[in-house]
């Protein structure tokens, strides 16, 4: 998955770590690096949960690291396609995206059945994290 940089190269999508006041290690953040000129870019559907993710953490967080592809589907895919392939490609995300929704809505059955809400909710908020905002 690649976008042009500014420089002119090519940014290849990557799980990074993103650091927060210098103690809050965010882990396995979907990001755009540019091997030309190292610049780096939160993937922009993830930006807005990333940033919710820090304002929760508030002014003076604790030292800790926070696994971002265990709250969020979007990275969970991201990361379940590097453990299939040493490098992000098409064909395995697509795959692995599938797999995982195929699970989200197997579970949503199960919490339907059961007419539990808030599980639900949970799911659909799940689900959403995997719309075409983020996949395109």
């Amino acid at each position: 998955m690649l976008k042009s940089c500014s420089c002119g190269g090519q940014m290849n999508l990557m799980l990074r770590t993103v650091i927060f006041a210098r103690k809050v290690n965010i882990n396995n953040v979907p990001v755009y690096n540019c091997s030309a000129c190292g610049r780096n870019d939160v993937f922009p559907a993830v930006k807005e949960d990333v940033g919710r993710l820090v304002g929760q953490l508030g002014a003076r967080p604790a030292p800790h690291s926070i696994p971002f592809d265990q709250v969020h589907e979007w990275a969970g895919v991201l990361s379940e396609a590097l453990n299939l392939s040493k490098t992000l490609q098409a064909a395995v995300i697509a795959k692995a995206t599938e797999e995982r929704v195929n699970q989200l809505l197997d579970l949503w059955l199960i919490a339907s059945s059961l007419e539990d809400e808030a599980w639900k909710k949970e799911l659909h908020i799940r689900l959403s994290q995997l719309s075409t905002k983020y996949i395109s």
